[in-house]
């Protein structure tokens, strides 16, 4: 059955794949001859600890993740994330954290109800349109961690050089850029990942935490379940989890091993990125919000000549069967989510779309 889909460039909940969308929906109903959805079965049932089990072994062949690290699935997303890495690995009260744009700027927020926050680098001087140099940081020796937002959604920034940390362990929110790329996750202390952008449902975080991070010493004001050495020892099973996310994030990542894994979605992101930033930098009428060099390959910001213009762009778009371009509110104008889910043939029916409007509009 074909259905009415348009081309969703919203930042999250965002595009999933969708022969994956197909395969849920053919098992919703019943799964694998269960007799029940996955959204009715027990967690503590044989066939979902197989649905868990499966879920992390992909992920763990997808990323090639060190057997040192724990892999944890956690409700709640970002906004959680922020309070539990300060809670959990906050041990001597300070860390060290690189400020370039809005998620960046939550996670500072709440960070400092835990401890002592250093700002090391910022690029708020120019509007967080960069990111900045973060070769030669000043981190104190009793920093216990380097926090950065490794690609920024809102302000479409990324990062293709990791900060040099002094050898304190980094931790990266790779929210909107997880699984888009190949990643040496030795190099990180913790990554974790709202999976509504570029994986999943919405109301869940992947945590992959190396194991000497997980502490059993937190104060006794952090909740149980704030705690990662709660989900660790219990495989992501000390309560009631996400079930639904996890089954589907499980589905999204057979889906990236069976389409060459994250080597071949990196390729993929590049090029379908090339496509709407060659037609920025050529366009008179358009200008992408970004340097060059920290360009997202998933969240594309960009503006028309003006406030007004940007709602008639927005407003047309929507009337062509393009959704979700509006900038997020916080910075305005325009905004392309281009995760591993959407097509080429999205971005290339965008940007027709887009020289068209310009040529229309700039008699």
């Amino acid at each position: 059955m074909k259905y009415n889909r348009v081309y969703n460039f919203s930042a999250g909940p965002a595009m999933m794949p969708e022969p994956v969308l197909e395969e849920i929906a053919a098992e919703v109903l019943n799964y694998k001859g269960s007799g029940m959805s996955v959204m009715e079965m027990s967690h503590r049932s044989k066939v979902f600890q197989q649905i868990r089990d499966e879920a992390e072994a992909d992920l763990r062949k997808l990323m090639n993740i060190p057997d040192n690290y724990k892999v944890l699935f956690i409700q709640g997303g970002g906004t959680v994330e922020f309070a539990m890495v300060a809670m959990n690995l906050m041990k001597n009260g300070v860390a060290c954290y690189v400020e370039t744009g809005a998620w960046s700027k939550k996670a500072i927020a709440e960070a400092k109800k835990y401890g002592e926050v250093k700002i090391v680098a910022s690029s708020k001087d120019k509007n967080f349109s960069y990111i900045p140099d973060c070769s030669d940081l000043d981190i104190p020796d009793n920093a216990d961690y380097v926090y950065i937002c490794e690609n920024e959604t809102i302000n479409g920034t990324t990062y293709f050089n990791l900060p040099d940390t002094k050898g304190k362990p980094l931790v990266s929110d790779q929210s909107s850029m997880f699984l888009s790329r190949p990643c040496d996750v030795s190099k990180y202390g913790l990554i974790w990942a709202g999976v509504q952008k570029n994986v999943g449902p919405a109301g869940m975080a992947v945590v992959i935490i190396r194991e000497d991070l997980i502490r059993d010493d937190l104060p006794q004001w952090v909740p149980t379940y704030m705690s990662y050495k709660t989900h660790a020892d219990a495989d992501s099973l000390y309560n009631t989890p996400n079930c639904w996310a996890i089954y589907c994030c499980g589905k999204v990542f057979k889906y990236l091993l069976a389409q060459g894994g994250l080597e071949a979605m990196d390729q993929r992101n590049r090029e379908k990125a090339a496509l709407l930033y060659d037609f920025l930098d050529e366009s008179k009428f358009f200008t992408g919000a970004v340097r060059k060099e920290d360009r997202s390959l998933m969240n594309v910001p960009f503006v028309s000549p003006s406030k007004e213009q940007d709602a008639e762009v927005v407003a047309a778009t929507k009337a062509a069967g393009f959704d979700n371009l509006k900038g997020h509110k916080s910075v305005g104008g325009l905004r392309a989510s281009i995760y591993n889910a959407m097509p080429r043939e999205g971005v290339e029916a965008l940007v027709d779309f887009l020289r068209q409007y310009e040529a229309e509009h700039s008699k």
